[in-house]
C-alpha cells in the first residue's frame, strides 16, 4: 500500500501544529521580553519606522538609502542583543523555535522530503498496522532466553540452542547501539518459530523509539510493492511507496521466501537489497530459508550480496511458539 492522499495531508496537518506551535512559543518570549524591557519594543518599533522611511526613499531613487538603511539596523540590532543578554535572556531567545531545524517544520528541504517527514511516513504506517501492538510486546524488554535449551546442541556449530540465541541477541542489542555510524545488515535464518521475527521487531522498537525511519513488509506484501511500482507507471502512490522501500533508514523483511518465488521476485530481491547496499542503507531479513535454498531462488548475485555484506544469524532450536503454548496449559491446569 503506498502513502495515500489522507495519509500524506495527515502528515502535512501534524507539521502544521509544529509551525503554530512554533509561532506561538515565539510570541509569547516577544511578550516576555517587551514585559521586562519596554525600551526593547521601542526599538523594534523603531526599526519598522525606519525600514518605511528608507523605503520611500529608495522608490524616490536616493541610491545610498539601502547602505544607510543597513548601517542603521546594524546599530539598532546590536543594541537588541545587548538589552537581551544584559537582562538575562539566553542570545537566541527571540529566534524561531523548530522541533526540526533542517526543515524548520516544514517537511520539506527545497523540494526533497526531510529525514524527519520519512520518519513521520513510517510512524503513521505503523499505527495503522497492526505492528504497533506487536512491538509494544515484542521488544528487547520483553525477550527471554528461558525458551532456549542449554542441553540442545546444534550439530552443525556444537553450540547450544540458548547460547546460540544469546549471540544472536547481543549482536542485535549491538546492530542498534551503533545504527547512525555504521550501514550494517543483518541476516537471521533458521527453522519455523525460533524467533526470527521477534529479533526483527526488538530492533524495529528500538529504532523507531530513537526517531530512525522504519519499514517492516513480509515478503509477499514487499514485492507486492515493488509489481505495482513497476508495472503501473500511472500510480504514483506505488512508485512513492516503493522510493521509501529503497531510502528509508531501515528495511525489514520478514519471512523470505513465503511469497510466490519466480524470475520477478529474484529481480526484484536483488534490485532491492543492491540499491540498499549501495545507499548505504541498512537492511535486515529473516527467512525459513537454508542459504542453499537462497542461492536456488534468489540467484548467485543476491547469494553473493548477502553473504558478503550482512551478518548471518542461523538460529536453532524448539519451535518457541509451541513452548509457550504447552507452558500456559501446565499453568492453566
Amino acid at each position: 500500500m503506498g502513502l495515500t492522499n489522507s495519509q500524506y495531508q495527515t502528515i502535512m496537518r501534524e507539521y502544521e501544529q509544529k509551525q503554530l506551535k512554533s509561532h506561538d512559543i515565539l510570541t509569547q518570549h516577544y511578550e516576555d521580553v517587551y514585559k521586562k524591557l519596554p525600551e526593547f519594543k521601542s526599538l523594534d518599533e523603531s526599526i519598522s519606522i525606519m525600514s518605511v522611511q528608507y523605503g520611500r526613499r529608495l522608490l524616490d531613487g536616493d541610491e545610498s538609502a539601502l547602505d544607510s538603511l543597513k548601517e542603521e539596523l546594524n546599530i539598532l540590532r546590536s543594541s537588541k542583543q545587548q538589552l537581551l543578554t544584559s537582562a538575562g535572556f539566553p542570545a537566541d531567545y527571540l529566534e524561531p523555535v523548530y522541533e526540526c531545524p533542517d526543515c524548520k517544520d516544514t517537511g520539506y528541504i527545497g523540494n526533497v522530503k526531510c529525514r524527519c517527514f520519512k520518519r513521520a511516513i513510517t510512524k503513521l504506517l505503523y499505527e495503522q498496522s497492526n505492528l504497533k501492538g506487536i512491538l509494544e510486546s515484542e521488544n528487547f524488554d520483553t525477550f527471554c532466553l528461558d525458551y532456549y535449551s542449554d542441553r540442545q546442541v546444534d550439530p552443525k556449530t556444537g553450540k547450544t540452542s540458548r547460547a546460540i540465541m544469546e549471540h544472536a541477541y547481543q549482536t542485535c542489542k549491538n546492530f542498534v547501539q551503533n545504527f547512525g555510524h555504521t550501514s550494517d545488515n543483518i541476516f537471521l535464518y533458521g527453522d519455523v518459530g525460533v524467533g526470527k521475527t521477534f529479533l526483527s521487531n526488538c530492533i524495529a522498537r528500538d529504532l523507531i523509539d530513537a526517531g530512525y525511519s522504519v519499514l517492516y513488509y513480509s515478503a509477499p506484501n514487499l514485492f507486492n510493492i515493488l509489481a505495482q511500482g513497476t508495472f503501473d507507471h500511472n500510480d504514483y502512490e506505488s512508485k512513492q511507496m516503493q522510493q521509501y522501500v529503497y531510502d528509508c533508514d531501515l528495511l525489514i523483511v520478514d519471512d523470505l521466501g513465503t511469497e510466490l518465488a519466480n524470475a520477478f521476485t529474484a529481480s526484484q530481491f536483488f534490485t532491492c537489497i543492491n540499491e540498499r547496499l549501495l545507499n548505504m542503507k541498512s537492511t535486515v531479513v529473516s527467512t525459513n530459508l537454508s542459504l542453499d535454498s537462497l542461492a536456488d531462488l534468489y540467484t548467485e548475485r543476491s547469494f553473493s550480496r548477502i553473504t558478503s555484506n550482512y551478518i548471518l544469524l542461523r538460529l536453532f532450536g524448539d519451535d518457541i511458539r509451541i513452548i509457550k503454548k504447552i507452558r500456559a496449559n501446565r499453568e492453566g491446569k
